[in-house]
C-alpha cells in the first residue's frame, strides 16, 4: 500500500493497482462523457507494468500519455464531434465522445522517467519498465581446519 501525499486533500491509504480518477478530477464532471469509461488493463511482467488501453476511432495526436507527481500515470484525449450537415438526420448516437482521463498511481519500482507508448489498431500500450530487483550477494566464506 502507498500513502496518498497531501495534494490529493486528506492523507489516506491507497492500493497502488487502483485507479485515482475519484480523487483527482480537473475536468469536471460535466466535461467528461461516457467515452470517459475507456477500457484499461494493467499488467505487470518480471521486466515492466504495461498498459493497455482500448481507444477505437482515436489517432495518436489526440491522445496523451503523461506522468504527473513523479507516480501518476495519466491517460487522456478527446473523442470529436462529428460535424453536423443541415442536409443530414441522425436517427441514433451510440458511439462514445468527448473528454476521456484515466490515472493510476504507480508503485515504487516503477522507471516513470522511461516511459514509452505506441498505439496501434485503436489500442494505446504504454510500457514502464520496473527498477530490477536487486540480486542477493553471495560471499564464500572459506573454511578452516
Amino acid at each position: 500500500m502507498s500513502l496518498i501525499p497531501s495534494l490529493f486533500g486528506n492523507s489516506r491509504v491507497l492500493d497502488p493497482f487502483s485507479t485515482i480518477s475519484d480523487l483527482w478530477s480537473p475536468l469536471g464532471s460535466n466535461e467528461v462523457s461516457t467515452f470517459a469509461n475507456a477500457q484499461v488493463d494493467w499488467k505487470e511482467t518480471p521486466e515492466a507494468h504495461v498498459f493497455k488501453a482500448d481507444l477505437p476511432g482515436l489517432k495518436k495526436e489526440e491522445v496523451k500519455v503523461e506522468v504527473e507527481e513523479g507516480r501518476v500515470l495519466q491517460i487522456s484525449g478527446e473523442r470529436s464531434v462529428e460535424k453536423e450537415d443541415k442536409n443530414e438526420k441522425w436517427h441514433r448516437v451510440e458511439r462514445g465522445r468527448g473528454k476521456f482521463l484515466r490515472r493510476f498511481w504507480l508503485p515504487q519500482d516503477a522507471k516513470v522517467d522511461e516511459v514509452k507508448a505506441s498505439m496501434e489498431n485503436g489500442v494505446l500500450t504504454v510500457t514502464i519498465p520496473k527498477v530490477p530487483e536487486p540480486k542477493p550477494q553471495v560471499k564464500s566464506v572459506e573454511i578452516t581446519g
